[in-house]
């Protein structure tokens, strides 16, 4: 991906960044993953949840995100930095819409043969990653619907925060390295996850890399909205029955 030019900000800067997209960074990589992880705790630490309570962390999180997301791009606006830089936009439409489509149906395709694995296994077995799932994915019709919109809104998000934004800061810092941009994305996306102990950070940064990688090709955001939307809508509306317990899943209601 070739270097877009871009406008020098007029914020006082820090190690080349300017001073309120750095904080930005930092709230990604230090505030996110810590906020989650004590939100989680305390989670786990419960019984089981109210539908309302389910439902209830969904619009703070649809809340919580939006309002990142839209300082981000305030503050992107403000240092004068362009939307294709950020991944906004779409240079090649055919092949963006294609690869879009391919990579959300692979990656559907293999979130369900992992579900379909996963419930072979003793819940007990499952680690904290299996706990938070069974803690957090919706269980009712009720839930499912505020749930497809905290999946929309942290498809856009997210792939705007880390893809988006994260990416293109740390390619200008490293002298535009794509490669840089990949793997520094991708480490900060999975660390963000750290919620979901070691495991899940490991297999958000690898589904962080192809993401990157993607973005990078394509130039644009949507084929990993798409694909992030397939992960999550199915690990959420698919992954709550075939996660359920195998020594009880074939037993008569």
């Amino acid at each position: 991906m070739r270097e877009r030019p871009h406008q020098k900000s007029t914020m006082p800067q820090l190690f080349g960044v300017p001073w309120d997209l750095l904080a930005i960074l930092l709230v990604l990589a230090i505030a996110v993953p810590w906020r989650g992880a004590v939100r989680v705790r305390a989670l786990l630490s419960r019984g089981e949840l109210r539908s309302s309570e389910r439902i209830a962390i969904y619009g703070s999180t649809i809340v919580f995100q939006w309002a990142l997301a839209g300082v981000t791009a305030w503050r992107c606006v403000v240092d004068r930095w362009s939307l294709p830089s950020l991944g906004i936009g779409d240079p090649k439409p055919s092949i963006t819409i294609f690869v879009g489509i391919l990579l959300a149906l692979l990656l559907g395709i293999v979130q369900l043969l992992a579900f379909r694995q996963l419930s072979r296994v003793p819940i007990e077995q499952r680690g904290r990653l299996g706990a938070v799932a069974q803690k957090l994915m919706p269980q009712t019709f009720t839930e499912a619907v505020p749930f497809f919109v905290l999946v929309c809104t942290v498809s856009i998000c997210e792939e705007f925060l880390y893809r988006g934004f994260v990416f293109s800061l740390v390619e200008r810092v490293s002298g535009g390295s794509v490669l840089a941009a990949i793997i520094g994305s991708s480490v900060i996306f999975g660390i963000g996850h750290y919620y979901q102990g070691r495991r899940g950070v490991i297999n958000t940064s690898v589904l962080g890399a192809i993401f990157a990688a993607v973005r990078a090709w394509t130039g644009s955001l949507l084929p990993a909205v798409l694909g992030h939307f397939a992960v999550d809508i199915i690990a959420g509306l698919g992954g709550s029955r075939r996660a359920q317990d195998p020594s009880t899943a074939s037993k008569p209601a």
